[in-house]
């Protein structure tokens, strides 16, 4: 049997046909988990809208809105929380700008405090339902209250350990760069998403 005699140069050439083969195969399949995180908050918002939607139909067709009887919100502690949230908002974009620069020390001590206002907007919830005047069947504006503040706030505790996942992972050296920093965007897209809805729920309950 008459063994076959690998050419060095032929073999480093098929080498690189080969990684420029893989190469243009990973730009065939390009990254849709930003487009992805996108349709799902479109999906999440439409949820908000229908409660949104109902809210305001109670309101218009009952006659008294809220019903006789029901205690007056107090506004101090919502409203330390809303400017909490939205502050958060600021201090998250942050964390994205750090990483931009590589420095990741910055990006982590930023993503600790937008979790850690994360955590105080949600003790600040938990108590003012504990204070509260009124229980979840009190009336329809109770129910209506503690449907949209309570569904809002389970995203803001999905938010927190979503940022908290994310500085988890990043104690791995060279985890997020300049270049790959999905996880600290994706992270940020979903805690504006959660600030803006809050805002529109503090307008609806609070103000209106």
């Amino acid at each position: 049997m008459q063994s076959q005699t690998i050419d060095p140069a032929q073999a480093e050439l098929n080498h690189h046909h080969s990684a420029e083969a893989a190469h243009a195969g990973h730009e065939e399949h390009p990254d849709h988990r930003l487009f992805g995180l996108i349709v799902f908050l479109i999906a999440e918002g439409m949820i908000f809208m229908g409660l949104f939607g109902a809210y305001l139909a109670f309101r218009s067709t009952l006659p008294v809105w809220p019903p006789e009887g029901t205690p007056e919100l107090e506004l101090l502690l919502p409203g330390v929380n809303t400017v909490n949230l939205i502050a958060s908002s600021f201090v998250m974009h942050n964390a994205d700008t750090a990483i931009k620069k590589n420095d990741t020390k910055g990006m982590q001590t930023w993503l600790a405090i937008t979790a850690a206002m994360g955590a105080i907007f949600l003790v600040g919830q938990v108590y003012e339902y504990t204070h509260l005047e009124f229980g979840l069947t009190t009336n329809l504006f109770a129910s209506a209250f503690y449907v949209l503040t309570g569904f809002h706030g389970l995203h803001v505790t999905i938010g927190v350990l979503a940022i908290l996942a994310v500085l988890w992972r990043s104690r791995v050296a060279g985890h997020y760069t300049n270049e790959k920093r999905f996880g600290i965007e994706a992270a940020e897209i979903y805690w504006h998403f959660v600030d803006v809805i809050w805002i529109i729920l503090f307008g609806l309950l609070y103000i209106l």
